[in-house]
């Protein structure tokens, strides 16, 4: 058994996460969500620190420590590894980052734009229907009333201006056991966009899990079963 923490992507909510909560803990294990802040000073060491104090003392469990990073997390978690004394990293649909880059230079430095948008031209978007939207792109295989409770909440300003200014500080991947789980029908960042990047960056193969970019909220019991798997 395994205690998962869990660190949301740009929206920055635990709530993200709720749909996978009672999975994970259906397994025996246990779950640590937290909110990132919002302000618009908040870096990535202001977010590690915060996914570190939703642990407190790591030292305290002795089950193992698995950091979750979904999307933008990629940037974040990574510095929280250290922290923690984490024993692996599971990124989720994440953005994967090299030293010195930010997370505003990531886009342009990978091609996501013209990833996406092959993707889109591929599944038969054209034209403005092609254009970004955050219900078809994030929200198409969410079921409704979680997409009705989701753009209900208050509404968020985005990520910190911070995150995406501040220069990825490590000087290389943390020295921690790492897995990728991509979403097969991600329309963001595409699958075999993600195989490229993920090999490029860091050398790993992706694992395919069924389920678009946001997969805790479209497929929590598959993203479940595979995070358990690894443990």
């Amino acid at each position: 058994m395994a205690t998962f923490v869990l660190v949301p992507g740009a929206d920055g909510r635990a709530w993200y996460w709720h749909l996978l909560v009672p999975e994970l803990r259906a397994r025996g294990h246990e779950v640590v969500t937290l909110d990132l802040p919002g302000e618009d000073s908040a870096d990535l060491d202001v977010f590690a620190d915060v996914i570190a104090s939703a642990v407190g003392d790591p030292g305290r469990a002795a089950r193992p420590l698995v950091l979750v990073a979904q999307s933008l997390a990629g940037f974040s978690a990574p510095l929280a590894c250290a922290r923690l004394r984490a024993d692996r990293l599971v990124l989720v649909n994440a953005m994967v980052p090299v030293p010195g880059e930010t997370a505003g230079e990531w886009w342009g430095n990978t091609g996501q734009q013209a990833a996406r948008d092959a993707y889109a031209e591929a599944i038969g978007r054209r034209g403005t229907d092609a254009d970004f939207d955050l219900r078809v792109d994030f929200f198409h295989d969410v079921p409704a009333e979680v997409t009705e409770e989701a753009f209900a909440a208050a509404p968020q300003d985005g990520p910190p201006t911070a995150v995406f200014a501040q220069p990825w500080p490590l000087a290389g991947w943390p020295q921690v056991p790492t897995r990728f789980l991509q979403g097969r029908e991600d329309r963001f960042f595409p699958l075999e966009f993600q195989r490229r990047v993920v090999k490029e960056r860091l050398g790993l193969d992706v694992e395919e899990v069924p389920g678009g970019h946001l997969v805790a909220l479209s497929r929590p019991r598959e993203l479940a079963a595979a995070l358990v798997d690894g443990v």
